[in-house]
C-alpha cells in the first residue's frame, strides 16, 4: 500500500509540474485538469485512510 501511495504522489507532482509549465507559457489550464487533480488527491486521501485503518 505504501508503494501505491508513493506512485500516486509522484504522478501528482509530475502532473502539477506540467500544469505549472502551462501557466508559465501563458496558456490557460483546461477545466478537466482540475478534475484530474481532484481525482489524484482523492486517491491519495483514500489510500492514506485505508492504510491507517489497516494498520489499526
Amino acid at each position: 500500500m505504501l508503494y501505491f501511495l508513493i506512485v500516486v504522489a509522484v504522478l501528482l507532482l509530475v502532473y502539477a509540474g506540467v500544469l505549472v509549465s502551462f501557466v508559465r507559457k501563458g496558456r490557460k489550464i483546461p477545466p478537466s485538469a482540475y478534475l484530474v487533480l481532484a481525482a489524484l488527491n482523492g486517491l491519495i486521501l483514500a489510500g492514506v485512510i485505508a492504510w491507517a485503518v489497516a494498520r489499526g
